[in-house]
């Protein structure tokens, strides 16, 4: 429950959630189907928002053409996915999906990638200007700067809006 919420109020966001997440696997196992693809659909609610990953049992490496090259198809799948969620509930979704565990393998690179940046500052007392990223790399990037004591900012024009780590 988050700060300034009644039990009420938490329970009321905590079951929208838990519906975002219905219709989202719903829709995902009928895209499965459609595409001839085998794959098992997980739920869960982290950080105030839905999260669904869609997982396999199987060797196969049919999943990972709804990631593409380097997550963009994954991003696709997921705007899609929201805007599902959103036609059934009328509001908008921050819903979060996994595929074949690339966004969790990405967020623990991301992670290790900004300790080093917040370290290299702390050190050269200039900031650091990483490359180019998504704005779900960039959050998990200035989670890890904070996570490290410093602070940082994003800049420039999507698409090339970058993180900078600012010394301390």
């Amino acid at each position: 429950m988050t700060e300034g919420t009644t039990p009420a109020e938490g329970v009321d966001t905590l079951s929208r959630l838990e519906q975002e997440g219905e219709i989202a696997a719903d829709y995902l196992e009928g895209l499965l189907d459609i595409a001839d693809l085998d794959g098992d659909i997980d739920m869960d609610v982290e950080a105030d928002r839905a999260a669904v990953s869609i997982i396999s049992d199987s060797t196969s490496r049919d999943l990972q053409k709804l990631v593409g090259r380097d997550g963009e198809v994954l991003e696709a799948l997921q705007e899609l996915t929201r805007l599902a969620v959103h036609r059934e509930t009328g509001d908008r979704s921050r819903l979060m999906l996994d595929v074949a565990g690339f966004r969790a393998r990405k967020r623990t690179e991301l992670s290790e990638l900004g300790g080093k940046a917040a370290e290299e500052a702390k050190d050269s007392g200039q900031p650091v200007k990483l490359e180019p990223m998504t704005p779900f790399e960039r959050k998990v990037v200035h989670d890890a700067v904070a996570a490290a004591g410093l602070r940082s900012e994003s800049e420039g024009e999507e698409p090339e809006r970058r993180v900078v780590v600012l010394p301390a």
